[in-house]
């Protein structure tokens, strides 16, 4: 009997999946659906953490426009939620590597979910350090209102910036993203905004002192906007597989000084 006679007898031959590997078995089916499932419960847990984050945010805000002491220590203790929040994605994502390899696609996206908690957790400790900065300047520190509201437009970015890291990634919207830096830029600007005003705000010793201090609040606000752009990144990673920063005050086109002339982006 031919060879093309003995497959004809045994039945129809599969010829396996488009891409020319086997089609997976109902078992490896079901267990790549289950995969699917938990990796898509992870990246909801993740980006539940921006919302604590944005919680943060509003609460340390207002403790510095109140000078609102017990609400400062609220945001402290709060922190525990956003450190439980990073623990248990990382071991969710770690749990679940160790059960399934993922292909090329999903191994992107947990990459990517193991740098966007690192960055929220970066950002809880930024709120946790502008709280600790109010009460050092006493009950009733010589504040200057022009100074509070740069803070304030400052803060308002910042959670603009978290709410849409958010949008982007859940979206996969790598526009939505990039224009993460059009709202960098304008914290940028107040940053430096804030610290001229420090600068030239006087010779009295306490109002110089409180004056450092939101030198440093408005450096924490500068970094939760960093990090938010950082998530943002991230979002252009998994849609397309290349690594490449939004901007780079340093390195145009984030080039590093030291690329070969024939560099090409970072790839996954």
């Amino acid at each position: 009997m031919s060879p093309e006679s003995s497959a004809s007898a045994a039945g129809p031959v599969s010829l396996g999946a488009p891409n020319g590997e086997a089609n997976p078995a109902p078992g490896q089916q079901q267990g790549r659906a289950h995969f699917q499932q938990q990796l898509q419960e992870l990246e909801d847990h993740a980006l539940g953490g921006l919302d604590l984050i944005v919680e943060q945010l509003d609460r340390v805000l207002e403790a510095l426009n109140h000078q609102d002491v017990e609400l400062a220590q609220m945001v402290i203790a709060d922190d525990d939620r956003v450190d439980g929040r990073y623990l248990e994605v990382h071991q969710g994502i770690l749990s679940l590597l160790a059960l399934q390899a993922p292909v090329a696609g999903d191994l992107r996206l947990v990459a990517a979910l193991l740098h966007m908690i690192k960055h929220i957790e970066r950002m809880g400790d930024q709120c946790v350090n502008i709280a600790k900065l109010i009460p050092l300047s006493g009950h009733e520190p010589p504040v200057r209102q022009e100074v509070l509201e740069a803070l304030s437009k400052m803060g308002a970015y910042a959670r603009s910036e978290v709410v849409q890291s958010k949008a982007a990634f859940g979206g996969r919207d790598v526009g939505l993203a990039e224009d993460l830096v059009r709202q960098d830029r304008e914290i940028n600007r107040l940053n430096r905004e804030i610290f001229r005003m420090a600068l030239d705000i006087g010779d009295d010793a306490d109002t110089r002192e409180w004056a450092m201090h939101m030198i440093l609040v408005a450096r924490a606000l500068e970094r939760i906007g960093d990090n938010a752009v950082d998530i943002g990144e991230q979002v252009a990673f998994v849609v397309t597989g290349l690594f490449r920063e939004f901007s780079d005050s340093s390195h145009p086109a984030g080039v590093r000084p030291d690329a070969a002339p024939d560099s090409r982006p970072e790839t996954f």
